[in-house]
């Protein structure tokens, strides 16, 4: 089983990584750490085209990388073990898709704390995730 933590590089997925980790670390869980990219498409002479896709991947390696460190630095000399995967998609539905697909035992989420009417608008990644997910969830704020 494993502990299976979302980040985007926001200070608040920071966090969550950091709780994730110290949780994975006390319950000696694998922390399976997961960036989702959200690429652009547009559809040129009938195929779908993902401009960028080739920075998007960098990208988010990058924040994953960073991520990683994150965690390894929150256990400080304790042992972890840390996999992480780039997935694709909405982020909540990639996120408890993952998880129903792989042997998740619980998500950690950060969330931002967005106003009222700036939820209605955009929605709450955090919150979708609580929606949809069979396993339990840690919203970090």
């Amino acid at each position: 089983m494993s502990y299976l933590v979302a980040t985007d590089g926001s200070t608040e997925s920071d966090e969550a990584v950091r709780y994730a980790a110290r949780q994975a670390v006390a319950f000696y869980e694998t922390l399976e750490i997961v960036h989702v990219l959200t690429p652009e498409s547009e559809l040129v002479d009938g195929t779908i085209v993902l401009p960028g896709e080739e920075a998007a991947v960098e990208s988010g390696e990058a924040v994953l990388d960073t991520a990683r460190s994150i965690a390894a630095e929150a256990v400080g000399d304790e042992s972890i073990d840390i996999e992480t995967q780039l997935l694709t998609g909405r982020p909540a539905t990639a996120l408890t898709e993952y998880a129903d697909e792989n042997p998740v035992e619980a998500i950690y989420v950060g969330h931002r704390g967005l106003t009222e009417e700036r939820e209605q608008v955009v929605g709450s990644v955090a919150k979708s995730v609580v929606d949809k997910a069979d396993v339990p969830v840690t919203v970090i704020r």
